[in-house]
């Protein structure tokens, strides 16, 4: 159900662009993320940063997306999210005692500094490619495409990073009996890049 409540805003997002267009399913993209915001303030829950962070971006690039009339603004929304996580895990290792991958999940794993250390690095990278490549559907391939693209492509390329690291953790003998059932339980709520609510670093690649 947290899940479902997480994807509902690029969900309504898709939904009002299908029966609409893409300023209309801007708009109510932006009035989604801030009931989301007002629901957890409501239940007094704790808003993740990240989804601070995605509110105050959709917001600002949603607004000059209705205000100019220019869907470009909405287009790179994706990309700034995705570039800002990356930029986000590669400094929390250069200047942060702990890097975020190993905040989020050295809970439910025991690994080396070195592991985390490549875990974080491939985080970003993904990151860094999900900007990219969003901005590559968005210039290439008709605006229909990339709203499919936003919701597909992007929960493809979030499960294709979660079997890139487990393939490494695999390869590498870090998955025992005891961390492959931690690492069970915390895929449940994998890490994924543009997503709201969550509270680990994740690919917004699920959001528009």
């Amino acid at each position: 159900m947290k899940q479902l409540g997480e994807f509902a805003p690029l969900l309504v997002f898709v939904v009002a662009y299908y029966f609409y267009d893409i300023y209309v399913a801007t708009a109510v993209f932006m009035a989604a993320v801030t009931i989301q915001m007002i629901w957890h303030l409501i239940r007094k829950i704790p808003i993740p940063t990240q989804m601070k962070f995605i509110f105050v971006v959709a917001w600002v690039f949603g607004g000059l997306t209705l205000l100019l009339h220019d869907k470009t603004f909405i287009q790179w929304k994706p990309t700034i999210v995705n570039w800002a996580m990356a930029m986000a895990l590669v400094g929390s290792h250069y200047f942060g005692k702990d890097n975020f991958v190993k905040k989020m999940l050295g809970g439910q794993m025991r690994l080396p500094d070195s592991a985390w250390t490549h875990l974080n690095f491939g985080w970003a990278s993904g990151f860094t490619i999900a900007g990219i490549l969003n901005l590559v559907v968005a210039y290439n391939f008709s605006e229909a495409f990339w709203v499919s693209y936003k919701l597909i492509g992007g929960m493809g390329i979030t499960f294709l990073y979660v079997a890139i690291m487990l393939a490494y953790l695999h390869r590498n003998g870090y998955l025992d009996a005891e961390n492959l059932q931690r690492e069970e339980q915390e895929l449940i709520h994998p890490i994924v890049p543009n997503q709201p609510g969550n509270s680990r670093i994740t690919p917004t690649s699920k959001q528009p």
